[in-house]
């Protein structure tokens, strides 16, 4: 079994959360990334979200939130995604970079606009009363 370990920021608003969705995809995607050799979680963190929203994340203010896994969306039956996911406090405007083409603070009730392993995400924020 094949697991793809990735990185997740949790940025929570009027109990909606960010998310974005990349060109080409049908999914909305809490933001993100794969480390680069080398890195830490915390420096793969503040370079995928500042690469992707445009924002630079206090890598001191990081909090652990949880570590969720479940099949990764578009990929064949079997291939996993492992998502580590921190919350933590930002500077700048949120705009979208890269291969974002658009940014969006979802519901609860949007669960049927995201991956697997999110609605996992979005489960546990509802039971702590995060997530409308």
């Amino acid at each position: 079994m094949k697991t793809i370990d990735k990185l997740a920021w949790i940025e929570l608003k009027e109990k909606t959360i960010l998310s974005t969705k990349s060109y080409g995809k049908d999914k909305y995607y809490i933001p993100g990334g794969k480390r680069e050799i080398g890195e830490t979680n915390e420096q793969a963190l503040v370079r995928e979200i500042k690469e992707e929203l445009s924002v630079e994340i206090n890598s001191e203010t990081l909090n652990y939130i949880g570590t969720f896994e479940a099949q990764a969306h578009g990929h064949a039956e079997g291939i996993i995604v492992k998502m580590t996911c921190y919350s933590g406090k930002y500077v700048g405007q949120l705009e979208a970079s890269s291969e974002i083409e658009e940014i969006r603070w979802l519901k609860y009730a949007d669960k049927d606009k995201i991956s697997e392993v999110d609605k996992l995400i979005f489960e546990d924020l509802k039971q702590k009363n995060l997530l409308d």
